[in-house]
């Protein structure tokens, strides 16, 4: 977990001042490199490519963007040792193509960070990913101190999406707002938004530059459907107006 800094935590008013957003495919822009990353782990792990069993597999690891990876890869190899194994190499994998330079910002991503910071509202990054991966992604992006706190599942007991835990993780943490409804939640996945939803968020905010289209998300209890994160402090604007 990365520790709070500079910021003034008994500023706690009415507003939608604590903002959770994800990573891959919300605030950043990855080009299927899960995919990619996935593929190198199951081809360790024996899975081949091409086959019936990669393709099932594929699929699972699409259906569940957003989760915590060790938890889908316990699913799809059913055994602890091996969904260790698969994980370590996914991480080593991702992390070969970040250092690569495949990632980038999502367009306004960083734009619309700063101006919720500069309206006064505490940000949050949260990811699906290891802590190793999810500071390497900071890292290439240069984004070590863009935020007040960056969360993986580990730093909230270790479950992540669907379950709730890293929202209220930033909510106890920060504690920039007075209740949960005072937060808000974006993401582009299915998990995000039942992330969102379960922690009793008051807006769940889905986005459309990653995994889930916009039915998937509303299906899964998005309150707002955007073309993307850049679009989210305007819409906070209005939700306040």
């Amino acid at each position: 977990m990365k520790k709070l800094s500079n910021t003034d935590t008994s500023n706690t008013t009415d507003k939608l001042n604590l903002i959770v957003l994800d990573m891959a495919g919300t605030t950043v822009a990855d080009g299927g490199l899960v995919e990619q990353a996935f593929s190198a782990a199951a081809e360790r792990l024996g899975v081949e490519p091409g086959s019936a069993d990669h393709a099932e597999k594929l699929d699972y690891v699409r259906a569940t963007m957003g989760e915590s990876k060790i938890s889908v890869f316990r699913h799809l190899f059913g055994d602890e040792d091996k969904a260790q194994r698969a994980n370590t190499a996914f991480e080593e994998a991702y992390g070969e193509l970040v250092d690569g330079g495949r990632i980038a910002p999502v367009p306004g991503a960083r734009d619309a960070i700063e101006r919720l910071k500069g309206e006064g509202r505490t940000v949050v990054l949260s990811t699906g990913f290891a802590r190793t991966t999810q500071d390497a992604i900071l890292a290439a992006l240069g984004w070590q101190d863009l935020v007040a706190l960056t969360l993986c599942p580990a730093d909230a007991g270790g479950r992540g999406r669907p379950y709730p835990d890293m929202v209220l993780a930033a909510f106890l943490r920060t504690g920039a707002v007075d209740g949960v409804r005072q937060v808000v939640v974006a993401g582009d996945t299915s998990y995000d938004m039942l992330s969102g939803v379960r922690s009793g968020a008051g807006i769940v905010a889905g986005v459309l530059t990653g995994a889930h289209d916009k039915d998937r998300l509303t299906r899964h209890g998005a309150t707002h459907v955007l073309g993307s994160v850049a679009e989210l402090p305007d819409l906070i604007a209005r939700a306040e107006a």
